[in-house]
């Protein structure tokens, strides 16, 4: 995830969810330990934790990565090529280098708590549309947040 500096994508999926499922604003994540990275970028996010869609794209507006979803299968669409999987968190694992708790984070999204084992998410400024979400177990630590903008 950290290396997707890519080049704009051609088609766009279809429409996976209401306008009440979508989401865009600003992504960061940020992975401590011995391979520490950083990634940030504008998105836009569509669906839930079964079907659904993710667009990184630049500061420009140019499409960085396209991440789509079903039950079943989840694939990556960048400048580095494809990636898929049967999972949706596994591939967001081997992409961004740490679990990333989906379904929390669509409930986070939506300012619900949901507790998931080693992250402490801070939802205080939920209203504003902005979140944070914290990894300290098991290693590596790592740091989410989001900035609203719809």
């Amino acid at each position: 995830m950290l290396s997707l500096a890519i080049t704009g994508c051609a088609s766009r999926a279809p429409s996976v969810a209401s306008d009440a499922d979508f989401w865009s604003g600003r992504l960061a994540l940020q992975v401590d330990g011995r391979d520490a990275q950083s990634f940030s970028a504008l998105f836009e996010l569509r669906g839930d934790d079964r079907r659904g869609e993710l667009v990184l794209l630049s500061p420009l507006g140019n499409r960085l990565a396209q991440l789509t979803w079903t039950d079943g299968h989840a694939e990556l669409v960048s400048s580095e090529g494809r990636r898929s999987s049967s999972s949706l968190d596994a591939l967001v694992e081997d992409v961004a280098g740490t679990p990333v708790p989906i379904a929390a984070l669509f409930e986070w999204l939506k300012g619900r708590p949901m507790a998931v084992p080693g992250w402490e998410a801070d939802l205080s400024a939920s209203a504003e549309g902005r979140l944070t979400a914290k990894r300290h177990t098991p290693p590596p630590a790592a740091n989410l947040r989001i900035a609203l903008t719809r």
